[in-house]
């Protein structure tokens, strides 16, 4: 005899089909933020150069596309639940940084850019708010990779553990990423030296790319169980 799904069965494998959705939805949003904001500014209005950093765009026309999409990725990290209570208390602190980033703009380092289209009017303590929140929020997307996304089933399928390696990369580079940075924000020299080749702009979206990689690979875009 032929078994029948329950309804009950159908909603779940539906609601199941739906949460990998939306964290594939949240991987392609971390993979196109910085290619969506270069292409935009170009075209929404005559400005051909590429801004100093992610946050930079926050002035620009398409500062309304750079807020919404950091609010729906923290109103994802917001409900998303995991497994384990830590995984609750990460997802929600990234949310809340996803959200200072988005609200406490970068003070910025070009403030008569021609590509400005709002005034620069963030103060010291808010663009020290905004730097934090950020490296913070990249931490988290670190630890995501390296602590909650490879945890082992007790028999893993050859594609988890081929999902475990992309995680782990995702991880290590996102922590190369902040690193970098902080080393170039404290040392002088380097920042004379590399300021022309866009340098933040240029981690900040090896970042995003680690993190969306990561998000699409745990929404079953990539190497799903056959």
């Amino acid at each position: 005899m032929e078994n029948k799904n329950s309804p009950t069965d159908n909603i779940n494998q539906q609601l199941v089909i739906s949460y990998l959705a939306l964290r594939r939805g949240v991987g392609i949003l971390g993979v196109c933020l910085p290619i969506v904001l270069v292409i935009g500014t170009f075209f929404v209005k005559d400005c051909n150069t590429i801004q100093p950093s992610i946050s930079d765009f926050y002035y620009t026309r398409m500062g309304n596309f750079f807020v919404g999409c950091l609010c729906s990725v923290g109103l994802f990290l917001f409900s998303y639940k995991g497994y384990e209570r830590k995984d609750k208390i990460a997802s929600k602190l990234a949310s809340i940084f996803a959200i200072c980033i988005a609200f406490f703009p970068t003070g910025g380092p070009d403030a008569s850019s021609s590509c400005n289209f709002l005034h620069r009017n963030s103060n010291s303590s808010m663009s020290t708010i905004h730097d934090i929140s950020a490296a913070s929020f990249f931490a988290i997307l670190a630890y995501f990779c390296l602590f909650l996304f490879t945890i082992k089933s007790p028999n893993p399928t050859p594609e988890k553990l081929m999902r475990n390696k992309i995680y782990r990369i995702c991880g290590y580079t996102i922590i190369g990423c902040i690193l970098f940075l902080l080393v170039y924000f404290n040392v002088k020299p380097l920042q004379r030296s590399l300021i022309g080749y866009k340098p933040v702009f240029v981690m900040e979206t090896i970042a995003l790319w680690a993190f969306g990689l990561s998000w699409l690979t745990k929404g079953e875009g990539i190497l799903k169980d056959k």
